[in-house]
């Protein structure tokens, strides 16, 4: 299991099925985020209600809750309705507007106005070099999207190390390793000086397996196919 006791990351619960946030073991658990893809995923129809249940489990520790427009006003308008809900609320904040078009005007509001900010979406250091003179005094969470990085072909964890060099030397911000694709990024992470860890409830399952001698896995493995063959009635 992964050590609890002196881990040098922050673990965020991502998309946490509402009736399981219960079972979620609030010692591995620091805080928690939602995002509209989670909630439709989840299947919140009332968006606002579902914040408010999601927000009852977690009282203490921070929730990450994202806006839903596209315009500045009722972006920061969203934004101060969502961090009204709770003060252990962190406002998710997309890096752009869906043209593409920089976010600074509403960053500036909501700092000015107190809101706890997660600025999320984020990608390269050059869009953080962007904002960092907004939020430099801050709390703020910038999310950057490692998992998806890997995706396209990015060495995540080498760009994290640069990105965590830059938010820790220039600001008070927290930096979160977002989109994690396997739970060993969680190592991937703590080695690139990242400061949070968003993981879906499947990776957190799969945490008790890193004490797993591997022989044992594979043993475990050719007895899945093995058995999977045998209960389909395969011939050749």
């Amino acid at each position: 299991m992964l050590k609890i006791r002196n881990r040098k990351i922050k673990i965020f619960g991502d998309g946490i099925k509402i009736a399981n946030l219960k079972k979620i073991n609030n010692k591995l658990i620091d805080g928690i985020t939602y995002n509209p893809t989670l909630f439709r995923k989840l299947r919140i129809n009332n968006y606002l209600n579902g914040c408010k249940k999601i927000i009852k489990f977690f009282p203490n520790k921070p929730i990450s809750l994202e806006v839903i427009s596209d315009n500045s006003n009722s972006m920061i308008e969203q934004a101060l309705k969502i961090q009204s809900l709770a003060d252990n609320v962190y406002v998710k904040i997309p890096i752009t507007f869906t043209n593409g078009k920089s976010v600074k005007a509403v960053l500036r509001n909501l700092v000015n106005e107190g809101v706890n900010i997660n600025l999320t979406a984020v990608f390269t250091i050059t869009q953080i070099k962007n904002i960092i003179n907004i939020i430099e005094d801050t709390d703020t969470i910038i999310s950057v999207f490692a998992g998806r990085l890997f995706d396209i072909g990015i060495n995540a964890e080498e760009e994290m190390k640069k990105i965590n060099s830059f938010i820790h030397k220039n600001s008070n911000c927290k930096s979160l390793w977002a989109s994690p694709r396997s739970s060993y990024d969680v190592y991937r992470a703590i080695n690139s000086n990242t400061d949070i860890i968003t993981i879906s409830e499947d990776l957190i399952n799969k945490f008790k397996l890193f004490d797993k001698k591997p022989e044992k896995y594979s043993l475990e493995t050719v007895n899945m196919f093995y058995n999977d063959a045998k209960k389909s009635k395969f011939k050749i």
